[in-house]
């Protein structure tokens, strides 16, 4: 893999930087800074080499519409304050503030371009589309890429796969960090070894989860995917997230993990409510007993119970998501009771 040393004498050179500042905001403040910190290592590196460093980052989904709920201006008033950094924002993705920007910058200073889903392309299916945008706009503003942004690197979005074959690029501090970590726990884990996986969807992980039912002893299964897991045994799960096209590959999970030994751990409560909303009435039922008018948002007290006594007998857990919608209070008890029995 190619490092940031791989790309040479960066003095003077404009360097694209793929972060992920994908950060909670609550009423324009930023909740949790964790992501801009876990971005300033490899973004000291290239403004102590002299590079002119040019950050791609997104916010939110704004749906390729300039929103300013989804700004990223909040971002880089607190990258400055943690990098001790000028750190300037384009008012817009790719144009005239975005070219005045770059070209403004000085040697070991930062430039963040607005939210790249600000532009309809940066995400589009439609391959043509996105490579414009890379070819035609981000290139133009860089001499050399870094992808950093760990939480999109599986995306093919223009920002993170279309302008890594148009630049000379590299991988960040980050990414190589994730991945030696990664590796030592797909490689030869002390056992037993667990999973747990949460997140909206199955088909997001579906990769990861064929190729960790060959490696895990425990494979935990929470947050909005849960729902396809527990509709492919044969549950009704109301108005919960539930991917129907999927419920025969979890099938096919469920009898892999049977045939491999693998100890399947699934909810056997959860928390829901009539909509998806904080202050939304929360109850716990069980699995079996899921309102057709209700939405799962949450596992529950005995699943919270059910994960942790499990977790405690691994010597080895690699965590994936959330349990529940955690930025509810009233629905984030799974995530916490997950995050508190791995600290111990």
């Amino acid at each position: 893999m190619r490092t940031i040393s791989s790309l040479g004498d960066l003095r003077g050179k404009r360097v694209l930087v793929r972060s992920d500042f994908n950060v909670p905001l609550k009423d324009g403040v930023i909740t949790d800074d964790g992501r801009i910190r876990a971005a300033l290592p490899t973004l000291k590196t290239l403004t102590d080499a002299g590079a002119k460093v040019v950050i791609l980052a997104h916010l939110g989904r704004p749906k390729g519409k300039v929103d300013p709920a989804f700004s990223l201006a909040p971002v880089a008033k607190r990258l400055a304050e943690l990098s001790g950094v000028k750190v300037t924002l384009a008012t817009d993705v790719v144009g005239e503030s975005a070219a005045a920007t770059v070209a403004a910058l000085g040697e070991g200073e930062i430039a963040l371009l607005e939210n790249v889903r600000y532009d309809a392309r940066e995400t589009s299916k439609v391959d043509e589309e996105r490579e414009e945008l890379a070819r035609r706009e981000y290139a133009k503003l860089g001499d050399a890429f870094v992808s950093d942004g760990f939480g999109v690197v599986h995306r093919k979005q223009a920002s993170v796969y279309d302008i890594a074959k148009l630049l000379p690029s590299a991988a960040g501090l980050l990414v190589l960090k994730e991945i030696e970590s990664l590796s030592k726990v797909t490689g030869d884990p002390e056992r037993p070894y667990g999973v747990v996986l949460g997140g909206s969807k199955v088909s997001d992980k579906l990769g990861v989860i064929a190729n960790l039912l060959k490696k895990a002893d425990m494979l935990f299964i929470g947050g909005g995917m849960a729902f396809t897991f527990l509709a492919a045994q044969g549950y009704s799960v109301g108005k919960s997230l539930l991917e129907s096209d999927q419920i025969d590959t979890v099938k096919g999970y469920i009898a892999e993990a049977a045939e491999r030994g693998v100890d399947l751990v699934l909810p056997v409560d959860v928390v829901v409510a009539p909509e998806f909303s904080a202050d939304a009435p929360a109850t716990v039922v069980k699995v079996d007993a899921i309102p057709d008018d209700q939405m799962g948002l949450d596992i529950g007290p005995e699943s919270q119970k059910l994960f942790a006594d499990k977790l405690a007998t691994a010597k080895t857990v690699a965590w994936n998501g959330p349990m529940g919608v955690f930025e509810f209070e009233a629905f984030s008890g799974g995530t916490r009771a997950v995050a508190e029995a791995l600290s111990k």
